[in-house]
């Protein structure tokens, strides 16, 4: 499972083929943090409308883990919902590693979606050291160079404007209209709603398309956005000998974005690698090596086994 802030995905594999793709809401945050119990209902109910009742291994891959949720509650909750015979708990930032490495190996990646997150380490290695996590830390503290920061950078330069300040753009003012409806009720639309970075994000195709079309403040937007990834993945790289640098994520798409980060990570002496997957094939490779070994390597706050 690869639990995101747009949705929760699901795949299983049996004999070494995969099943296919199954997806429910994503990441729902209350006053108590991520609600991992509705999250482990659906993914136990997407399991049984599939017809898989005997688990051998799970690997629940989750947005948020470290900072809205407590790895313990998760693993038991997620151990008791699914009934597998073991179950790990990784932060997503793990299984967007494993999956755009391909596999268990030393390296970097950068993951653009909805929110944004870097993490870097010497994964699978003899003597295993480096485990280095850069932002996550949500659309409000961080997730520089996310959809959702993209998103709302559009809709601040919408705002700034039609009222008239430096810095604004009257494009990004009418998708803004287009999109959410008077900017009266922009406030209430992304900032009270418990699905607003999911909101927020999807508003960044749209900022992306108006930087395409020669409006230069969405242009820096997108420009500041492939940047701070740059920065974020660079920074999640360090201590790590001859990493792979990996982007991944929805954002990448966007192509004044992706250019952005392409030409950022380019001038700091380095180059991108193709990812090989995304988050929920690492999630997938990771549930596939724990049943077959009985173990993945731990750590205190990114890995957490039952």
């Amino acid at each position: 499972m690869d639990v995101g802030g747009s949705g929760l995905r699901l795949q299983w594999s049996y004999a070494g083929q995969p099943g296919p793709v199954l997806t429910a809401p994503g990441v729902r945050i209350g006053s108590g943090g991520v609600d991992v119990e509705a999250l482990a209902a659906d993914a136990s109910r997407l399991l049984s409308e599939g017809g898989v009742t005997d688990v051998a291994a799970v690997c629940w891959s989750q947005r948020g883990l470290l900072f809205l949720s407590d790895p313990v509650e998760v693993v038991r909750v997620v151990s008791g919902a699914l009934g597998a015979a073991r179950t790990a708990v990784v932060s997503d930032a793990v299984a967007s590693l494993v999956g755009a490495l391909g596999g268990v190996r030393p390296g970097a990646v950068v993951a653009a979606g909805t929110g944004a997150v870097a993490f870097g380490s010497d994964f699978g290695s003899a003597d295993t050291s480096v485990w280095r996590l850069v932002d996550g830390w949500g659309h409000v503290l961080g997730d520089r160079g996310s959809a959702a920061g993209v998103g709302l950078e559009g809709l601040r330069a919408g705002l700034r404007f039609h009222d008239g300040l430096p810095g604004g753009s009257e494009r990004l003012l009418a998708e803004g209209e287009s999109a959410f409806g008077a900017t009266s009720h922009w406030p209430r639309r992304v900032m009270t709603g418990t699905d607003a970075p999911a909101l927020l994000a999807s508003f960044a195709p749209r900022v992306a398309e108006v930087a395409s079309h020669g409006d230069v403040v969405a242009a820096r937007i997108c420009r500041e956005a492939g940047e701070s990834l740059a920065e974020s993945l660079l920074s999640a790289a360090r201590g790590i000998a001859s990493p792979v640098l990996v982007a991944t994520g929805g954002l990448l798409a966007a192509e004044p974005v992706r250019v952005a980060l392409e030409a950022a990570v380019g001038e700091a002496g380095a180059a991108l690698s193709p990812a090989v997957g995304g988050a929920l094939d690492g999630a997938l490779h990771l549930a596939t090596v724990l049943a077959r070994t009985g173990t993945i390597p731990r750590h205190p706050a990114y890995v957490h086994l039952s």
